[in-house]
């Protein structure tokens, strides 16, 4: 996997990154073993930048990044993350 510079940041980062967007469950059922093994196929080809945010899938993608990589001991690839504008939640939401 080649690697560049991120910007000005200092830190060197993959130039395939993974947008986790889907892991939130926001299109469709994704269970935590799923999400788990895509992050764990993502690293070990060679990804080593992780976007996310707090409205993919309410936090959920956020909570599958930290259980990943809990679970897959001494990665530590550059987390990408941001804020989102959350609508009114319906209450059978």
């Amino acid at each position: 996997m080649e690697i560049r510079p991120l910007g000005s940041t200092g830190a060197d980062v993959s130039v395939i990154g993974l947008g986790t967007w889907q892991l939130g469950a926001d299109w469709g059922e994704v269970t935590a073993d799923e999400a788990g093994r895509v992050i764990a196929s993502s690293l070990e080809s060679g990804v080593t930048f992780l976007d996310t945010a707090d409205v993919y899938g309410d936090g959920r993608s956020e909570s599958i990044i930290r259980d990943a990589l809990e679970d897959h001991g001494g990665a530590r690839p550059f987390v990408a993350t941001k804020m989102g504008r959350r609508a009114p939640q319906e209450p059978e939401n």
